[in-house]
């Protein structure tokens, strides 16, 4: 599993990031804590995922209108939030999407559809991006040692306590 982690972890945060990745994130973030991987280049690689992640749907519905639409057609409650989000809060929305599953990816495609200024789009998504790989990463780092230790006083248990974490998880998202 070590090895593993050391050649393979990276790459794995930075793919995961590119759509989001806050599970990836606080996960490497924990493993940095145990020595596995370093928390500098954790939160850096997660980060410019995030952000090319984030700028890439931007510009798909910028540069490609009808293909954005027909990406977000079966989601119109969340761009219906999205819309709403954007109109309440403004620039904060592209901040704040980063910790709100189920928007998070519509978001940048809503606001490539709209004439949002390509330069503000970038910086905050940037900004927004920045404090995310901060509070998720160093939040998980310096929760390290609950966790792990958490782990290891269940690590019988893991299977139960997962299908259980999975099965709620489940039931939520159906609600």
């Amino acid at each position: 599993m070590e090895s593993f982690i050391h050649n393979w972890g990276y790459i794995a945060l930075f793919l995961y990031s590119f759509g989001g990745g806050m599970l990836a994130l606080a996960i490497a973030s924990v493993f940095a804590y145990s020595g596995e991987l370093n928390i500098y280049y954790v939160i850096v690689i997660a980060t410019i995922a995030n952000i090319i992640g984030d700028q890439f749907l931007f510009l798909i519905a910028r540069n490609n209108k009808q293909k954005a639409q027909d990406m977000i057609k079966k989601y119109q409650n969340q761009v219906d939030m999205a819309h709403n989000m954007m109109a309440k809060y403004g620039w904060v929305a592209i901040i704040i999407q980063k910790y709100i599953y189920g928007i998070k990816t519509i978001i940048p495609l809503v606001i490539g559809l709209t004439t949002y200024q390509n330069n503000k789009f970038l910086f905050f998504n940037i900004l927004g991006a920045i404090i995310w790989g901060l509070v998720v990463g160093l939040s998980a780092y310096f929760l390290g040692d609950i966790v792990l230790s958490f782990l290891e006083e269940y690590k019988n248990y893991g299977v139960i306590f997962l299908l259980l974490i999975v099965v709620s998880i489940v039931i939520w998202i159906k609600r």
